[in-house]
């Protein structure tokens, strides 16, 4: 095995043990939420109990919570991503374009479609999983905002160095842990389905980009700063 390739190979194992393990997570906590496995139904609901911002909260604080979720959606998402989109098809990286397009659409369907499976209905709080038709399980605006990090990342990775990188990680794992943690205090989902749903986004971003080449090395993977013309 030529050096290069072996640094290529190291990447492909732990991007497919980060995706395994997203898989893995949000498996086993289906599982638990369609089983209705008692210690893990009685922890959800102890803790959004205890996290939910309450029924009579009032109006500045639901607005700042309805802010502060917002970056879960898929109109930010796609917002985000339009000048990078525009960026990437001037720059005729078609390889790109296509994984990030892929990525950043196709998580809401697949979202939807683990629901309908699951079945779980949200948090019955007045003001909070009541107000909402759709089910729980997992939360959309968590697989969505994981998805907005887990892209932005594979894309920004090789323009940044180290200390960019561990920059852009703690950001993108702060804005993450943040918008989920709002799905609970908002009432309109359990633990369950935020910690599912971020391991949905990061999984299925991570094996797009990987499936597409868009780490580096790859043709769908942005140059390194040193190679940038």
């Amino acid at each position: 095995m030529s050096a290069p390739t072996r640094p290529r190979s190291r990447l492909r194992r732990r991007v497919l043990a980060a995706a395994g393990a997203g898989v893995a997570v949000l498996a086993v906590l289906g599982t638990g939420v369609a089983a209705r496995f008692g210690p893990q139904v009685r922890l959800d609901d102890a803790v959004s109990r205890a996290l939910y911002a309450g029924d009579d909260r009032s109006a500045l604080h639901g607005g700042l919570l309805e802010v502060l979720t917002t970056p879960g959606v898929t109109w930010f998402r796609v917002l985000v991503f339009l000048p990078v989109f525009l960026w990437l098809v001037r720059r005729r990286a078609w390889h790109t374009v296509v994984w990030v397009v892929v990525a950043i659409t196709a998580i809401g369907p697949l979202t939807t479609a683990i629901k309908e499976l699951v079945g779980r209905a949200r948090p019955a709080f007045e003001n909070g999983g009541l107000v909402y038709e759709g089910l729980s399980f997992p939360s959309g605006h968590s697989s969505g905002i994981a998805t907005l990090v887990t892209v932005g990342l594979v894309l920004a990775w090789p323009r940044l160095g180290q200390p960019g990188r561990r920059a852009a990680v703690a950001a993108g794992v702060a804005l993450a842990v943040l918008v989920a943690l709002t799905r609970i205090w908002l009432g309109v989902h359990y633990p369950s389905d935020v910690v599912g749903g971020l391991g949905l986004g990061t999984a299925w971003s991570l094996l797009v980009a990987l499936g597409a080449g868009g780490f580096p090395g790859g043709p769908g993977a942005l140059p390194e700063r040193d190679e940038a013309p």
